[in-house]
């Protein structure tokens, strides 16, 4: 590929190599492998059910052991608001006032969204906001039709010189109104929820991945709750934030593989998804790091139950690490006996889910020291998973590499070849749903930070279709932070309960129970 000057000067401009550049046009035109999917993980195969007695056990062990450990809550939180009212602003861009009734349009459009929308608008927590926005502007509005008022409440929301909620970032959208008619941001709620089990004697730690655009907003909003929720948990909150570097961002191609080019003639350069947030993580210091999407919150009366399952899944993690540790540093003495060995073989399969290979008992003393050590030696990850409800997105499966090896990875249904009839069926017979529910340990046996970008597995970035300026493109992706980029960490499935996943997707979504104070 020969790329001019001007070219390579933009490259290095947003901090990228021409050989990095180089790398990316090939793999548009190899194309990337799907997942070779081997069987679904459940319960018994690769998803721990726990007892009330081991949940116990583990809370019990996260609460001992919370005082004398960092602890880090990461929630990316970059994303605006826009999809999530895209019913809506199909319905305000098609929509004739003077031709038919919003009854007659939803009817005819078979819009169970728009119908369900307004059947609850009283309910939606920025509802009072947005009406006594439309009393100012249209002082009579409730003495002109109900399609009118419909529609004015509609245009208020999402036109962007009027509340602009389409380009909000999602974590600052009215998501919860509690008594009085006060309001609760994802972002508040994110800070009541991590002091009920990231906080210690230190602070409650929380970072959030965000749009570079927005930071004055999230630190106006943190100003403006900063005492209440102080006061009202008892803890004092250290926030930061960081962006998703331009460094990630990834060349875009015309359907013919060609470098995409605007019309002045420069190239596309595109965000490569949120996998490129490992970047992020791989620079923050911490013990655990509790990971957590920023819509997945719930109102307080929920937020207990949420904690406990957070404190389970950070206890069990703090007893695989240390157990762990207590081997790797065995292993360093490089004298383990027979015994020894075959023990932390054991620990391997039994405790942390990994598949050794068929040949470990033919390996040399010396080899088997080497290969427990590199299986030992990961950063790790508990995830929670629910049961699956049919929700779109990613799963837990048992996966084969190109090496043979088998693996514990969450898997997006775009990883998979819908063509092959077997790995149709796998996905269909899958049980579980990953609800991006995650505690990290990051950090080796030594105590030193793992370097993450170590642990990815490239083949696992995405091709995907888009378009620009109305024409078609190809835009590539990278794995996925909680997908091929933490393929080759040490993972842990545990089923967890569905009311630790209320995400919100669409804007309905917030009319679902654990978003509603009644």
């Amino acid at each position: 590929m020969n790329f001019s000057d001007n070219d390579i000067k933009q490259i290095e401009t947003k901090g990228l190599t021409l050989q990095r550049v180089e790398h990316q046009m090939q793999l548009f035109e190899d194309g990337l492998p799907f997942s070779h999917l081997v069987a679904e993980a459940k319960v018994g195969d690769g998803i721990l059910r726990l007892g009330e007695q081991e949940t116990n056990k583990y809370s019990s062990l996260f609460e001992t052991k919370k005082n004398s450990i960092s602890i880090l809550k990461f929630v990316p939180a970059s994303g605006a608001a826009t999809r999530m009212f895209k019913f809506l602003f199909t319905f305000l861009d098609e929509y004739k006032l003077e031709k038919e009734t919003i009854n007659a349009y939803i009817n005819r459009n078979k819009s169970r969204d728009l119908s369900l929308f307004f059947i609850g608008i009283e309910k939606f927590p920025f509802y009072h906001i947005v009406a006594n926005r439309l009393k100012n502007a249209y002082p009579d509005l409730e003495n002109r039709s109900i399609n009118e008022q419909g529609f004015r409440f509609v245009q208020m929301m999402l036109d962007e010189d009027k509340l602009d909620y389409g380009n909000f970032p999602k974590g600052l959208l009215p998501f919860h109104e509690y008594k009085n008619q006060v309001i609760s941001t994802a972002f508040e709620e994110h800070l009541f929820e991590s002091a009920l089990y990231s906080s210690n004697n230190e602070a409650t730690r929380l970072h959030f991945t965000i749009s570079e655009k927005h930071k004055h907003k999230f630190d106006e909003e943190f100003a403006r709750i900063k005492k209440k929720v102080e006061d009202k948990t008892g803890t004092k909150f250290n926030i930061s934030f960081s962006y998703q570097k331009q460094s990630t961002d990834t060349i875009a191609v015309t359907p013919r593989n060609k470098p995409f080019r605007d019309d002045d003639g420069s190239l596309l350069f595109r965000p490569s998804g949120h996998g490129a947030l490992i970047e992020n993580l791989n620079e923050l210091n911490a013990d655990i790091i509790f990971i957590k999407n920023i819509d997945n919150v719930v109102t307080y009366k929920y937020k207990a139950e949420v904690a406990k399952h957070k404190k389970i899944l950070a206890g069990l993690l703090i007893k695989i690490q240390e157990q762990a540790f207590n081997y790797l540093k065995d292993l360093d003495k490089k004298d383990v006996s027979e015994e020894k060995l075959k023990e932390i073989a054991m620990f391997l399969e039994k405790d942390m889910h990994v598949k050794m290979s068929a040949e470990f008992k033919k390996y040399s003393r010396k080899y088997q020291i080497e290969y427990v050590t590199e299986k030992l030696n990961r950063p790790i990850r508990i995830c929670g998973m629910v049961k699956n409800e049919g929700e779109p997105g990613g799963g837990p499966f048992w996966v084969k590499d190109e090496q043979g090896s088998v693996s514990l990875q969450i898997v997006e249904s775009a990883q998979i070849n819908k063509k092959s009839k077997k790995q149709k069926e796998i996905l269909k017979n899958a049980t579980h749903f990953n609800p991006v529910d995650v505690v990290c340990g990051t950090k080796n046996y030594k105590g030193e930070t793992f370097d993450l970008t170590q642990f990815v597995d490239q083949k696992t970035a995405f091709i995907t279709m888009k378009t620009k300026t109305g024409k078609d493109l190809k835009a590539l992706e990278l794995p996925g932070l909680w997908n091929g980029s933490m393929a080759n960490w040490n993972t842990i499935f545990v089923e967890v309960p569905l009311i630790t996943f209320n995400p919100v997707k669409t804007v309905n979504d917030l009319l679902k129970a654990p978003h509603q104070i009644k």
